[in-house]
């Protein structure tokens, strides 16, 4: 592909060969959008076809392409090197617009980057373009409504060509139906770290409960992706299911539902909602920038009806401390959340509560929902912001996000074996734990969303083009995991899948399933 640089990229994609030239670009006043990515993955190739048919439905725009195949390339020597006589400046690119996963797109205008998407959603892509470099031919929108803007036909056909090719296979039974529609709810929930279901859109809610989120969120100032469940029903008795909860809104934070409107709105009014949204690594675009440490100056007053010294250690007034202190020792393990183990009242802590119980680990629970001053003064004990916390031996261990990626890597077990909790775990017993999982496990480098070698990505897409569920982990966070699996599966390479336990095989053995046919029926015996 090629193409000038001129006012606006007459109907062509330009490939940008290093960072001067994409600065250069973006100086000028035509509006740009710039697609990252990288041959030797499957969705980027996809949605290069699209970007490809929306450069000729908005000439009125620059399209700059900038390949990201680098580190694969000096990872997995059977890719074609094409890419890596250019590619000296991604380091600098890659940090400048936070660029962790491909296809990613960053869309500018007057030289400012104004929107930017994650993944695979032709629909989404198409919308977002017309929003940018403005819509020449006003059709029907391929995307909910509450996008707002219609792209023009070339793009709509692609689209609908790509629609078909990937549900092509969704029809063959009930059983990949299912699969199928599970597969893309998940996707849905993860789309955006903050996700909202609900009826309407932002712009236009059609219901006051929905409309009380979208509010809710816009105040707490972080951005947020939607569905309008109104226009797919398919999608809206199946997130009941999903998420096992029968009413909407719902709304989810990092792929966990928080609840409806009832919890949206008490979380907000407490304070809470802001707590989960940062130590969730969620952005805010706050005016109040310093609330966290505001309420490390506590008093004694801060706390209500408490009165008295003041510990050096904490700021809290010394007999809540006190409190604090037995409460968090009152059990070897203990678990601070919102409701109780038999009917939690948020999605954070149902997790916890069924990793406990999946450990068969005894434990009590306290709700801080019936104690404010617990509520309030444990986040100063522990400088730990939200809820859950966990605690083991009178320590904190952390919220949802920590103790299900211990669980994942069996760090949790061995902590609970450390503690006498729990018999000792052997490095054998946490990989047997670990490849037994999931019915479907893959090691690997790097997570499904950002792969970090080209043959974890052939996996990837091998398995996600069948529709199969599957668990993974990422052995770059583990060397103690990565070398023992080695041994454990005299298997000296990854990627590394496993099926119930056993050993199916590395990246040529699953590609050579899947080209034979035979890789959906191995993994579904």
């Amino acid at each position: 592909m090629g193409g000038g640089c001129g006012g606006g990229g007459d109907g062509v994609v330009k490939d940008v060969v290093s960072k001067a030239e994409l600065d250069e670009a973006l100086h000028r006043a035509a509006p740009v959008v710039v697609h990252f990515w990288a041959s030797w993955c499957e969705a980027s190739k996809q949605m290069d076809q699209v970007f490809a048919h929306l450069a000729t439905d908005f000439p009125q725009a620059l399209f700059l392409r900038i390949c990201m195949s680098y580190e694969i390339n000096l990872l997995n020597l059977n890719v074609k090197n094409k890419c890596l006589s250019y590619s000296l400046d991604l380091p600098e690119i890659s940090e400048a617009y936070a660029i962790a996963a491909v296809p990613y797109f960053v869309f500018f205008k007057d030289g400012k980057s104004v929107d930017k998407l994650e993944g695979a959603n032709p629909s989404i892509l198409a919308n977002k373009v017309a929003k940018v470099a403005g819509s020449t031919s006003l059709v029907e929108s391929a995307s909910p409504a509450s996008l707002g803007i219609a792209a023009g036909p070339t793009v709509l056909e692609a689209v609908k060509d790509m629609a078909k090719e990937n549900n092509s296979s969704n029809h063959e039974n009930a059983n990949s139906d299912l699969s199928g529609l599970t597969t893309r709810l998940r996707q849905l929930v993860n789309s955006h770290p903050v996700f909202l279901f609900m009826k309407g859109s932002p712009e236009q809610p059609r219901c006051g409960f929905s409309r009380k989120v979208v509010e809710i969120l816009k105040d707490e100032g972080v951005e947020f992706g939607s569905f309008d469940i109104l226009n797919d029903n398919e999608v809206r008795e199946g997130m009941k299911k999903f998420s096992n909860w029968p009413t909407f809104p719902q709304l989810f934070c990092k792929g966990e539902l928080l609840g409806g409107c009832d919890i949206a709105v008490a979380m907000h009014e407490s304070g809470e909602l802001k707590d989960v949204f940062r130590d969730h690594g969620v952005p805010i675009n706050s005016k109040e920038t310093k609330v966290a440490e505001s309420a490390k100056d506590v008093s004694e007053t801060s706390i209500p009806g408490k009165s008295g010294g003041v510990s050096d250690s904490t700021g809290l007034n010394v007999e809540l401390a006190s409190r604090l202190q037995t409460l968090v020792n009152s059990s070897p393990v203990i678990v601070f959340m919102k409701g109780g183990p038999e009917e939690p009242k948020c999605g954070f802590s149902h997790k916890v509560i069924e990793i406990l119980q999946q450990e068969k680990v005894a434990f009590e629970s306290f709700d801080i929902l019936s104690d404010d001053e617990v509520r309030q003064g444990l986040k100063i004990f522990s400088n730990w912001s939200s809820y859950p916390q966990l605690y083991i031996g009178g320590e904190l261990i952390g919220g949802s996000d920590i103790v299900l990626e211990m669980q994942k890597t069996g760090e949790l077990k061995k902590i609970l074996a450390e503690k006498g909790i729990v018999p000792e775990v052997t490095l054998e017993d946490r990989l047997k734990n670990l490849v037994t999982s999931s019915p479907v496990m893959l090691f690997m480098k790097g997570t499904p969303d950002a792969p970090r070698c080209g043959f974890s990505s052939k996996v990837i897409n091998a398995l996600q083009g069948e529709g199969i569920s599957f668990g993974s982990f990422d052995i770059l966070t583990n060397e103690e995991i990565r070398q023992g699996l080695k041994t454990y599966s005299n298997w000296p390479t990854y990627p590394q899948l496993y099926y119930k336990g056993e050993l199916i095989g590395g990246c040529d053995i699953v590609l050579e399933l899947q080209n034979s046919g035979e890789l959906k029926s191995t993994l579904s015996e």
